[in-house]
């Protein structure tokens, strides 16, 4: 059977300090209890300028009826120490959800909590010199009065957190789905953009940019990117992306945030295009990885179109490739190249033996050599401007493709396949996207 002590220990400190108020000092504050309410919200609302609106509906149930049951507890509890406490806190839990529903801050809530039991103490002050309550008696109430505000405030502070919490997983939520219709693959009508977008604090642009970010295996425990609520972020996938309307002005300040983490920002398109946005993004992010691309922190794919168009489909790239090498195939591997470097120097310049010769490093009698082994494997196709545009866009292609001298990385594949004997055409690996 519970002793004393252990029922003590289940009440609040408050409830313990107002259990040892006489109870004769209590049956005279209940004739008074409504006066106390009412003058506690009064000052409330004069106080505070949150709660300075009419006195009515949710507003009106909610205020009042928290500092009615904040004041009766306290004498309920002096009156029976035993009396049930568990139904004090869902009310107060609630309120804080309201404060936080209705758009108060959590500052204004404590401060009401303050008001209200400072009128509390004004009244209790006065009823107490009236009925010449010991001063011993009064700073006990006064301790339980503070006691009792630090838990109401507690519970109704976990009230508003939660609802914080909630509202924010909900809204993130609302966002993520928001960044899926918009990077969609299968058009989605823009007035279902808008009216999502309508619950989420985003405006719908007319046209945005979107930004891929490599897969980092450990981007789950990195700080979020803050860039402001017109900026949808997936950082949670294996594909981590940002939607944003104005790269130039939003990304200010990203590439100190992402540390290390490597982004390319896609072409700025209209909003049904972001997908196209997307793509491009995600190629560039491949192509600075294989170091096709410039290694930097931030690629913007405005810089590399060429490079990214050029490189857009491989499997036909190297289709073309092969059949550019094609004639060189009985050539050794250092003949190959020469020719190859010597035919897109002349292809680039269309200059005279000078330039050429200037631009590979090499005397002018080595170009007319070079030029004039060309001329025999090639023929008529270094007359046939269609052949030409065709040549040039493979061996440039090949000369991206091999940045990587080594052959052994993604870069090197259609190097390494160019320096032996050539082959029937194989296809290069498919793009993991």
């Amino acid at each position: 059977m519970p002793t004393e002590r252990d029922q003590a220990a289940e009440l609040g400190v408050a409830q313990q300090i107002w259990a040892r108020i006489p109870r004769g000092f209590v049956d005279a504050l209940r004739p008074v209890t409504a006066l106390m309410v009412r003058d506690a919200v009064r000052e409330i609302q004069r106080v505070v300028p949150a709660y300075r609106q009419p006195l009515e509906g949710k507003f009106r149930e909610v205020l009042i009826g928290t500092v009615e049951m904040a004041i009766t507890k306290c004498l309920d509890t002096v009156t029976n120490p035993e009396f049930d406490q568990s139904d004090w806190k869902p009310v107060f839990r609630y309120a804080g959800r309201v404060e936080f529903l209705e758009g108060r801050t959590m500052d204004a809530l404590q401060t009401a909590v303050r008001v209200g039991a400072r009128v509390w103490w004004r009244h209790v002050c006065v009823i107490g010199r009236r009925m010449n309550v010991p001063t011993e008696i009064l700073f006990a109430i006064a301790d339980a009065s503070f006691a009792w505000v630090d838990e109401i405030s507690t519970v109704a502070i976990e009230g508003y957190t939660e609802a914080q919490a909630h509202a924010s997983g909900a809204l993130e939520r609302r966002r993520r789905q928001l960044l899926k219709l918009v990077l969609s693959e299968q058009p989605v009508p823009r007035q279902t953009i808008v009216d999502l977008a309508a619950t989420t604090d985003w405006t719908v642009p007319d046209q945005v940019a979107v930004v891929a970010l490599e897969y980092r295996d450990d981007q789950h425990q990195r700080p979020a990117i803050s860039l402001g609520r017109q900026v949808l972020v997936d950082l949670e996938s294996g594909a981590p992306c940002l939607v944003l309307p104005d790269p130039d002005e939003q990304l200010n300040g990203l590439a100190d945030e992402l540390c290390g983490q490597r982004a390319a920002v896609g072409p700025v398109v209209p909003l049904a295009q972001a997908r196209r946005s997307l793509d491009c993004a995600r190629r560039a992010v491949l192509l600075v990885q294989r170091e096709v691309l410039p290694q930097a922190p931030i690629t913007w794919c405005r810089e590399h179109l060429a490079t990214l168009a050029l490189l857009s489909d491989e499997f036909l790239i190297a289709q073309l490739i092969d059949r550019a090498m094609a004639p060189f195939a009985g050539l050794t591997a250092k003949q190959r190249e020469r020719s190859a470097s010597t035919l897109l120097a002349w292809l680039e310049t269309r200059g005279g033996v000078n330039e050429i010769a200037a631009r590979l490093g090499i005397h002018p009698q080595t170009v007319r050599y070079r030029m004039h082994q060309i001329e025999e494997l090639l023929g008529e196709s270094l007359s046939d401007p269609n052949e030409l545009f065709t040549m040039e866009i493979a061996l440039r292609a090949r000369r991206l493709l091999a940045a990587d001298e080594s052959g052994t990385g993604p870069s090197g594949r259609v190097a390494m396949r160019h320096n032996r004997k050539w082959t029937a055409p194989a296809e290069l690996p498919a793009l993991p996207w």
